[in-house]
């Protein structure tokens, strides 16, 4: 059964054993609006090529898995609206159906792993959120990083989030969690917080060389790699707090849940901070995109 469709420049990388680095597309249907999505993913595949990778954006298009978009399919997909968001439970779905649906972090681990890909850039994964004693709304990113190996580098879980539960999850999932040149895990818009990396690393070669280390032990899962925010563009705790502790409230008081929350809270963020939040995560996921390049670049060394 065909479902899977590689672009034109992702089949002549993986040809030419050149570094590919996956990017979700959630990112572009639910977390920015219109123009400055369809602006970003622009720039973030132009920072991965700059930096001597091949970018491979994952949606699925009328029952067809693309990994790698073209302009006008990254353009098309921008403007959509009534876009499915994909993870594990509904991505065979909406293939089956011939749907149409953009990749969350678990859906597009799922999709890189298939296509061969091993290194995967986003903003910020989902994790536990925020009262999950009572709603219990863990997110699947957390348990496809323990069973998909794929190398994720992101700023942290999402500040929206509860980050101590959400790493010890992590922990108990067995996901090795590393801060990138630091020994502190960074919370998305801020550099730090208040929690310390379970493990360090400083060089993109280090994490390429634990990640075919796994591989030989035969360990499942893939690593989350946590590359803080550019000191220039954070929002420091003591700023955003306040902001993400008012958009949580507004959302309880809506009833705001599922799927629809993440997406709720970032906007509600956007309107408080007056387009500061969006700023922010256009830096970090481009900071984040050049480093994913690094290591994938390193991880094809090494094969």
């Amino acid at each position: 059964m065909k479902f899977l469709q590689r672009s034109q420049e992702v089949e002549e990388a993986q040809r030419n054993n050149r570094p590919v680095v996956a990017l979700e597309s959630t990112i572009i249907t639910h977390g920015m609006p219109w123009p400055q999505n369809y602006e970003t993913a622009q720039r973030v595949e132009a920072e991965i090529r700059t930096c001597g990778a091949v970018p491979a954006t994952i949606a699925v298009l009328e029952g067809t898995l693309h990994v790698g978009l073209t302009d006008t399919q990254l353009m098309t997909l921008a403007q959509a609206n009534n876009v499915a968001k994909l993870s594990r439970a509904d991505l065979a779905t909406c293939l089956a159906c011939k749907g149409t649906g953009a990749t969350t972090v678990a859906a597009t681990m799922i999709a890189a792993a298939h296509a061969g890909i091993s290194t995967f850039a986003t903003g910020g994964i989902g994790g536990v959120h925020r009262g999950a004693e009572n709603s219990f709304d863990v997110s699947a990113d957390l348990h496809e990083l323990a069973q998909t190996a794929v190398t994720v580098v992101c700023a942290g879980a999402k500040a929206i989030l509860d980050l101590p539960k959400t790493l010890e999850v992590l922990e108990t999932l067995g996901v090795p969690v590393v801060a990138f040149g630091q020994d502190n895990f960074p919370a998305f818009w801020s550099r730090t917080s208040s929690l310390d990396a379970p493990i360090r690393m400083d060089s993109a070669s280090e994490v390429a060389q634990a990640f075919q280390m796994r591989k030989a032990l035969g360990l499942q899962g893939g690593m989350l790699i946590a590359n803080p925010i550019p000191a220039n563009s954070e929002i420091p705790p003591i700023e955003i707090d306040p902001v993400i502790a008012l958009a949580v409230q507004d959302a309880e008081a809506q009833n705001i849940t599922g799927k629809d929350l993440t997406p709720f809270l970032l906007r509600r963020i956007f309107e408080e901070t007056e387009g500061r939040s969006l700023e922010s995560n256009i830096s970090l996921i481009l900071n984040n995109a050049r480093l994913a390049a690094e290591i994938a670049a390193e991880i094809v060394r090494l094969e």
